[in-house]
């Protein structure tokens, strides 16, 4: 046993080429676990090679760091991480000198374009903060104003023309949280927002929100400073822009005039019928007046929204305490819809007008029914005057 076991041929070593290429593979395999890592937005945590302190400047949109002791270019997975340091410092940096610039505050009456920008939508810094977002930078919020009425008085047309401002980020539909959805609770209403940068405003419009009782105790209840804004409109109009819609989704409904009144030979108006009592705008407001000042509210007229959406635009840019960057220059009039549109909508080079469902032919009405009409909403459009100052020549 001894002899054919020393008769036994030795183990031959592992050949070098063979070794050569395991190693290789190993480190190919530690390469893309580390790059899966990075990618992952934690390759910060890991040890790397020291960049140079001094950020890039502006114009170098492209320019990575430079490694102490010469120029080299950054791994992928960096140059990401540098470019997106940068870009947040550009934004900051823009911010500080728009701030500090002379003549970047806009009067209240002036139709200007922020310091830096253009009037033609909010300039390179509006850009920077897009593309901060899309980054996955900035939080969710709650709203800090909130479009809380009226329903058809042109609150669609509002958001769509605000979301045009850089500053602004809202959300699309209609949460309808502090009427239908408040048992969710605030984590949920928040986690509908869009995410915002420092100083940029989160928005949301509700119309059915005006006309909902618990709904001015509960906004307060979230935050008493926040902003609220109303879009009106003549109350007979709005009454049968209401009744078209419905009409629309249910064509074989009762008549307008006969839904109108409760006994049509007595002219006593049905003010349980939802189209009627919406107009009734004085009453809905001394509600929110227990909780809110009236100078937290702005009334946005519906009608000089059609007629100078630019200036009815500025008033509640002045409101929300931004720069006046939405001007005449963003709007033309479309006549076939007959209100005005969008020359460049929000994230699009190309004109945008409001759908279908918007400016849709109304339905002949009786004139003795609209002159009742008008009768019985003028004691309440006096009042609404009186208490919100402004007379919207509804009379």
């Amino acid at each position: 046993m001894a002899v054919s076991a020393a008769a036994a041929p030795a183990a031959e070593p592992l050949p070098r080429s063979i070794f050569k290429k395991f190693l290789v593979m190993l480190c190919s395999l530690l390469m893309s676990l580390y790059v899966f890592y990075c990618l992952a937005d934690r390759c910060q945590t890991l040890p790397g090679p020291i960049i140079a302190a001094g950020s890039a400047s502006e114009e170098d949109e492209g320019g990575g760091g430079e490694f102490l002791g010469g120029s080299a270019e950054l791994p992928p997975w960096q140059a990401a991480a540098a470019r997106r340091k940068r870009l947040l410092q550009r934004l900051k940096q823009r911010r500080r000198r728009q701030e500090a610039a002379p003549g970047a505050e806009v009067p209240a009456g002036g139709g200007g374009s922020r310091a830096g920008g253009s009037g033609g939508g909010g300039g390179s810094a509006g850009t920077a903060g897009t593309l901060a977002l899309l980054l996955g930078e900035g939080s969710k919020r709650l709203p800090q104003a909130i479009i809380i009425g009226v329903k058809k008085g042109g609150t669609r047309a509002l958001l769509e023309f605000l979301r045009v401002h850089p500053d602004v980020r809202a959300v699309g539909a209609e949460p309808h949280f502090f009427d239908r959805n408040y048992e969710r609770g605030l984590a949920w209403y928040r986690d509908l927002m869009p995410r915002t940068l420092e100083g940029q405003i989160t928005m949301e419009k509700t119309p059915s929100y005006f006309v909902t009782k618990e709904a001015p105790a509960r906004i307060s209840s979230m935050s008493k400073g926040t902003k609220l804004i109303v879009v009106v409109r003549d109350p007979v109009t709005r009454a049968i822009s209401d009744y078209t819609q419905t009409l629309s989704k249910k064509p074989d409904i009762p008549t307008f005039e006969s839904l109108t009144f409760k006994n049509r030979t007595t002219g006593l108006i049905d003010t349980s019928w939802s189209a009627i009592q919406i107009g009734i705008y004085a009453k809905h407001l001394e509600n929110w007046l227990l909780y809110f000042p009236i100078g937290q509210i702005l009334f946005v007229s519906g009608e000089r929204m059609i007629s100078d959406p630019a200036g009815e635009l500025g008033r509640v840019q002045d409101f929300l305490g931004l720069k006046r960057i939405i001007t005449d220059k963003h709007f033309y009039f479309n006549k076939t819809k007959g209100f005005p549109c969008l020359k460049k909508a929000e994230g699009s080079s190309k004109p945008h007008c409001l759908g279908k469902t918007k400016g849709r032919t109304h339905p002949d009405i009786d004139q003795e029914v609209v002159q009742r009409l008008r009768d019985f909403y003028r004691p309440f459009n006096m009042k609404f005057y009186q208490m919100t100052g402004q007379d919207f020549g509804w009379d």
